[in-house]
Parts: structure tokens; sequence; C-alpha cells
């Protein structure tokens, strides 16, 4: 199976980390957020003018080489310099992409030559070539209309309730490589992560978004375990489906896995799912969150059993959609037991 996760950060990370467990998938490419204006990643590109590396160090991190090498290379891009001068809280892994895409100008060729030099079990790619803002309206508390905020930072962090966003530049060149993952893949899946900065700004990249409503592919939708404080401070689940499609009006899904112990009103988000799910298409329980962390996050081996399960639906054979059926070449996964309903 080929598949294609689209988002950025922590909750790509944890979506590639999962794939690379699930027996079906052969092929792994990921398609990352390219707005981060803050930390190392956000210096960085105020100083040199490039792409913000982070959330594409960290995918790279997720997918690199499960042997000595792999795991000497991904430990050494993650570490952060300490101390107080200019180094001080930049990853190495930050300087090294910076390095490459200065001398080189190319993200895809110098995540290309990072990716062969970590042993990386699969693919990274930005969602666009050139660095972009996001731009959000919000509504404040106690106060009257909508208010601007502009950066992927103050996003994340505004104490006020994220209605929209949008990109600067306006209808930004997605990354060919990107769009033609994509349009191959199997799977392709969104979420989770950051809803507002890391999830939706896939959908608001043209060519990106098109690829993704026209692709013959399955469409899923990973969930988060819980809200986000500021950015989704409150959101319940259904919340989450309700943005998503509010900012991809055409957009459907084969599937929407969330974990069942995050989910208080199973009846609400089924509700919620229908309108978004193409005709055969269902909300998928099951209990992905790590039990034993002191913060929500997924548990990759419970994640990549999940994900398994709901490929097992969507391949071999036809792959149903919205305006009928695609057909997809047969593979040799094998079939998994459907996942119990809510309990």
């Amino acid at each position: 199976m080929r598949v294609v996760a689209l988002g950025g950060g922590h909750g790509l990370h944890a979506t590639l980390t999962a794939l690379r467990r699930c027996p079906p998938v052969t092929d792994i490419a990921a398609v990352v957020t390219v707005a981060d204006d803050g930390g190392s990643s956000g210096r960085l590109r105020r100083e040199l003018g490039l792409l913000p590396p982070g959330d594409l160090r960290m995918a790279l991190a997720a997918l690199a080489g499960d042997d000595e090498r792999g795991r000497f290379w991904s430990g050494l891009v993650q570490h952060r310099f300490g101390g107080t001068g200019a180094l001080a809280g930049h990853a190495v892994g930050n300087l090294l992409l910076a390095g490459l895409l200065e001398r080189d100008g190319d993200p895809v060729r110098a995540l290309a030559t990072v990716g062969e030099l970590m042993g990386c079990a699969g693919r990274v790619l930005p969602m666009a070539r050139v660095p972009l803002d996001i731009e959000a309206e919000v509504a404040l508390d106690g106060v009257d209309g909508a208010h601007l905020i502009r950066g992927q930072v103050a996003v994340a962090s505004t104490p006020g309730r994220v209605r929209r966003v949008w990109l600067r530049p306006a209808d930004p060149p997605a990354c060919d490589e990107a769009v033609r993952a994509v349009r191959d893949a199997d799977v392709v899946l969104l979420g989770p992560g950051s809803w507002f900065t890391s999830v939706l700004p896939h959908l608001l990249v043209p060519g990106l978004r098109d690829a993704l409503l026209e692709t013959p592919a399955a469409r899923v939708v990973l969930l988060n375990l819980a809200p986000e404080p500021g950015e989704t401070a409150g959101f319940s689940p259904e919340q989450h489906l309700e943005v998503l499609s509010g900012h991809a009006p055409g957009l459907r899904v084969h599937a929407v896995l969330a974990d069942a112990g995050s989910v208080s009103l199973p009846d609400r988000l089924d509700a919620a799912a229908a309108d978004l799910l193409v005709p055969g298409g269902r909300v998928w329980p099951a209990a992905v969150a790590d039990a034993r962390a002191a913060t929500p996050r997924h548990d990759p081996d419970a994640l990549a059993g999940a994900l398994a399960d709901v490929f097992g639906t969507l391949t071999p054979g036809r792959v149903p959609a919205e305006n009928g059926t695609h057909d997809r070449p047969q593979h040799d996964s094998p079939q998994r037991g459907r996942s119990s309903r809510w309990p």
C-alpha cells in the first residue's frame, strides 16, 4: 500500500511512527506544512528566507532507519544546542536542512539527501516550495467583532476562538511532488495534529486541495485525542470535523478514526461525520491513546493496529468515492477484522 500522511509537528510524527509498524504499508510519503514561524524554525526563516525546517526535520526523524545508523542520525538531527549564544535552541537537523536549502535551493532534493543519510523508510515533502504565513479570524471573549491574527505561533496560542484560517501569500503553488504523491496514493491520511495550523493548511493550497479532492485514494481523517489550549480549546471531536468541512466543503472521506476514550458523545460524532463520509464510509472507534503518558499522545502500536483494521476494509479492490468508484490495483495486504463500534 502507498500511504501519504498530511500534517506537521508531533501529530504527523505519531502518524508516521505508526505507519512504519503497519504491515500492509509498503510506501510512505509525508507531506508537511511550511508555515511555522516560531523557535529555531522561525529564526532561520527570518534570517535566511528559507522554508521553516522544524516540521520537516521531525518527519525525517520519525521515518529514520530502525538500525544503529538510523537511530544515531535521528538522535543527532533532533539534538538542540544549549547555552546562551547564537546557536542556543537550534536543532542540528534544522541547521543541516537550512544549509542544504541555501546551497541548492531545492527543498525536495535537500530532504531526499537527508533522508538517504538517515536511512528513512519513506519520503518527506513540503506542501509548498515557499514559506507560508497563516492568518486567522478570531473571536475574543467579551469583545465585539472578529479580530485578525497572523502567524502560526500567534494562532496556536491565541486566547480567542479561531473561526477560520487562510494562507499568505494567497493561493500558493503546491509542491509538484507532493501533488503527485497524493494522486498516486492508495490511502491519504489527514491529521492528527494542531488542527488550524498543521492539518487545515493542506486544504488551503489549491493544487494540493484539488489533488486531495480528486485522488482515487481512500481518504482517512485521524482525530486528535484532546483539544489544544489556545488553538482548539474547548473543541469537541465533532467540532473538529465541522471546522474541517467548513474549510473544504467538497471534501469527502472514507473513514474517521477516533480514540474511543476521547469521545464522550459518540452519537454526536457519528452525526457530524455523516455529511463528510462517502456512502459506505464510517467512524472507527479504537483505543489508540497511550494510557501511560502524562499528556495525551497516541500509542504507536495501537494506532498501527487500528490503521491496519481500517486499511483492511479499503483495499484490495475498488475504493468507493463520492463520484462513484475507482479501480485500484489488487494488493496482497491481509484483510483484518472490523473494529468494534462504540462501547
